[in-house]
């Protein structure tokens, strides 16, 4: 069994798994426990057997061999038992020759495999660092730190609104910006590729964004009615993420592709449209 007939067997058994809201299968913690243990014990069976090769290009499958005098004496996987044939049909080069490259290629697979269990370890124990709470963190070694949570205000020609959790969303015409106060966040990372988890409240999107500062307040998107339909169109200012789902009940792990430059940002959490974006905001300065 190489080892992408191997991982053919983990996609076999992913297929049979819902996907999540953001499109990628669910597939419990307990089952990726077992895989390796599974697979190990598959690959090491396969590698067990070797083909004893015939001068004449054939081959018997076989547990093992000896070469004795003028003679093979081996076990037939085939009929179960032992069994002799002149060494001058046996191709001893390359069953030798094949062996080796099965063995290095298994020791291989068994540490890619190994790797693979590492990392699943490794997550679970950031798992278990994270409060089940809905909201946005970050770790100070094994301790998990709370991001706070900003309080957003819509702000048209007729003054500003605060946009709570529970509030109705404003009636909008026109233009309109999200902001939250101050003109810079309490919250300062000097690392630009910091790392950031995401419990959500809800099934919704998720990301980073760049806040611009304007006066004593920072917009987080720009807002537009569209007057027939009265559909709301939110433009904000993206950055590119890798996002990782740590559990099946709505935790993911966040951080940018490429290092943030000097500025003001938010990890944010929102529906397309509905304007009830709730906004956890921060900085990023140089050491």
């Amino acid at each position: 069994m190489p080892l992408g007939r191997a991982r053919g067997v983990v996609r076999a058994i992913t297929a049979l798994h819902p996907r999540n809201r953001n499109g990628g299968r669910v597939v419990y913690r307990h089952m990726w426990k077992l895989l390796p243990a599974i697979l190990l014990a598959a690959l090491a069976a396969w590698a067990a057997n070797i083909k004893l090769y015939m001068k004449d290009g054939g081959y018997h499958v076989v547990r093992e061999y000896q070469v004795q005098a003028d003679r093979v004496h081996f076990y037939s996987i085939e009929r179960s038992q032992w069994e002799d044939i002149p060494l001058d049909l046996v191709d001893l080069k390359r069953t030798q020759t094949e062996a080796k490259d099965r063995e290095e290629k298994l020791a291989a697979e068994s540490k890619s495999m190994a790797e693979e269990e590492r990392v699943e370890r490794e997550m679970a124990k950031e798992v278990s660092r994270i409060p089940q709470d809905a909201g946005v963190y970050w770790l100070v070694g094994n301790e998990a730190k709370v991001l706070k949570q900003a309080e957003s205000t819509v702000h048209t020609n007729k003054g500003r609104t605060v946009l709570g959790k529970l509030s109705p969303v404003p009636v909008l015409t026109g233009k309109a910006t999200l902001e939250i106060p101050e003109a810079h966040s309490l919250a300062i990372f000097t690392n630009p590729e910091q790392e950031f988890y995401i419990q959500l409240s809800q099934a919704q999107r998720f990301g980073i964004i760049k806040l611009m500062s304007k006066g004593s307040v920072r917009v987080v998107e720009d807002l537009t009615t569209i007057p027939v339909s009265k559909e709301v169109v939110e433009e904000r200012f993206s950055i590119e993420t890798f996002q990782r789902q740590m559990t099946p009940d709505g935790l993911y792990k966040i951080w940018p592709k490429a290092p943030l430059l000097p500025g003001e940002y938010a990890v944010v959490e929102f529906s397309e449209g509905k304007v009830n974006m709730q906004i956890w905001d921060f900085a990023v300065k140089g050491k």
